[in-house]
């Protein structure tokens, strides 16, 4: 193990000031491996000190930030990576697109105050985008927000968000008698239902959004019923798209078009059926369920080969694979190599907490 994996080890374990102490006490005959030890330390606490958000190398504007917060795709929940979130911070203003189980944690981990966040970015209602909205608003009420927080994305956003409202709305009654809050958690989240189009803008940021395909594959009294969006953000420094849950489409493309950042989900059919198979989930689907999740991956969803292809069609510069299929592995190298297949710029593997 080298110096930067043994320091990462013992942040990991939260160990970094307990073992550096220890380290400080050491026997001047063991001054060689106990200098390698304290050089270690010094990189675990200074990532501790500063946040653990890891710079990936990509070329980053200092006045526009992105940092992955939420890497895996859902719903199950996994054990190395939360589900999707991503933090923009530009001119030193946070932004959230999607926000799903763990994002107040990373935010957390990350080194920022959930309080600070005021705008967020939904790109659809699946439970893997939005499951920890309700506790990012909650805990940000939590640690005295008091000026409003926005949340836009497609129709029923409004609707989600005072639903999250509603569920928080009695440990909110309980802390305003506990003291410290007085008002009332209804009063400061706002949902927006949001069309296509421009539908975002400030000093810092332009966001434009485009239905995708992610739903196109609905039928029946479904069929139109649901939105998924993909957003174009540009900022003073920099382009980025995020694909959001997406097949492959025209409109997506022109969206991507000379962007600088193409933040884009990548689905494996093989992946996804044998993390089914092995948790027992495809055993149990009647042969009408199996037929019409199958279609859904099939359909609904952007494969490597498809994100090289778009990638290289819209002439984007830098892509970003994130909404990853679970690999028990969690190694992606080989999907890599496939998007380069189809593309000759960057590509790069999102990780929770890693900044581009």
């Amino acid at each position: 193990m080298n110096a930067a994996d043994f320091a990462g080890a013992i942040d990991r374990e939260g160990l970094a000031d307990t073992y550096c102490s220890a380290i400080v006490e050491t026997p001047m005959r063991r001054i060689g491996p106990a200098l390698i030890a304290i050089l270690a330390c010094f990189f675990a606490v200074a990532a501790t000190d500063t946040g653990t958000a890891q710079n990936s190398g990509a070329a980053a504007d200092t006045g526009t930030r992105l940092i992955t917060l939420g890497t895996v795709a859902g719903p199950p929940p996994r054990p190395h990576r939360a589900q999707s979130s991503n933090l923009l911070i530009v001119n030193k203003t946070l932004y959230v697109i999607d926000a799903g189980d763990g994002v107040a944690r990373r935010i957390a981990k990350a080194g920022f105050n959930v309080r600070d966040v005021g705008t967020i970015f939904i790109t659809h209602h699946h439970d893997d985008h939005t499951a920890g909205l309700g506790t990012l608003m909650s805990t940000a009420w939590d640690n005295q927000r008091t000026t409003p927080i926005n949340v836009y994305g497609p129709p029923r956003t409004e609707e989600l968000v005072k639903a999250a409202v509603q569920y928080f709305s009695i440990s909110a009654e309980i802390r305003i008698a506990d003291g410290g809050r007085t008002i009332p958690i209804e009063r400061l989240f706002f949902g927006h239902d949001v069309g296509t189009g421009l539908v975002y803008q400030d000093a810092n940021i332009k966001v434009t959004a485009i239905e995708n395909t992610h739903f196109a594959f609905h039928t029946g009294p479904a069929a139109g019923k649901h939105k998924s969006y993909s957003y174009r953000f540009e900022t003073p420094g920099r382009v980025i798209v995020f694909t959001g849950d997406s097949g492959s489409n025209d409109a997506l493309i022109e969206l991507a078009r000379g962007a600088d950042v193409l933040v884009s989900e990548a689905n494996s059919i093989e992946e996804r059926m044998r993390d089914l198979l092995q948790s027992g989930q495809w055993q149990v689907m009647t042969a009408e369920e199996q037929e019409r999740i199958k279609r859904q991956m099939t359909q609904g969803h952007l494969s490597t080969a498809d994100v090289g292809e778009m990638a290289t069609r819209a002439g984007v510069k830098t892509v970003i694979l994130t909404h990853l299929t679970f690999k028990a592995d969690d190694d992606y190298n080989a999907w890599v190599a496939d998007v380069k297949k189809h593309f000759s710029g960057e590509v790069l593997v999102a990780k929770d907490l890693k900044e581009f």
